[in-house]
């Protein structure tokens, strides 16, 4: 099992939003988006099912998984390779939908809501890095081009 670095642990927590791949009966890919991205440990992450009927059913059938998280204004994240288990009932998963019902990953109304958890043992880690950075761009240099970009969006879209 591979171990989360305090990095790691840290933009997941900020991010809290992952593309989580997995893989349809057919052989294609399904790429879902997952909102409730948490830390569980130094080898752990998780995601609360509130939608998500083909991952859940393509975990069950193929527990191989990964998930990427990036922050949009550095243009760095990470790569999580591992094997997912999902829980559905029991003490495990009362255990797992009181986690998703506090703090800064708060579900709301997550006993309604919660159809099942997913908790992932991370076995690979990779860095995500913009080829910005390849030709020298500084992270500053990133960071500034992409908050301008995104203000402008905003400021846009409210007209």
């Amino acid at each position: 099992m591979a171990r989360l670095t305090d990095d790691m642990q840290r933009v997941v927590d900020e991010q809290r939003l992952a593309f989580v791949a997995t893989v349809n009966a057919d052989g294609t890919p399904n790429l879902s988006p997952k909102g409730t991205i948490a830390v569980l440990d130094d080898g752990h992450l998780a995601f609360a099912d509130l939608a998500s009927p083909n991952t859940i059913a393509n975990l069950r059938r193929n527990p191989s998984t990964e998930m990427n998280v990036v922050d949009p204004v550095t243009r760095k994240g990470y790569r999580f390779t591992g094997r997912a288990e999902v829980f559905g009932d029991g003490e495990r998963f009362r255990e797992l939908v009181a986690f998703f019902a506090e703090g800064p990953r708060a579900v709301s109304r997550p006993d309604e809501r919660i159809r099942h958890v997913v908790v992932v043992a991370v076995d690979r880690c990779q860095p995500l890095v913009s080829p910005a950075y390849d030709i020298g761009a500084s992270e500053r240099d990133v960071s500034q081009r992409w908050e301008t970009y995104f203000t402008e969006l905003w400021t846009r879209r409210r007209g």
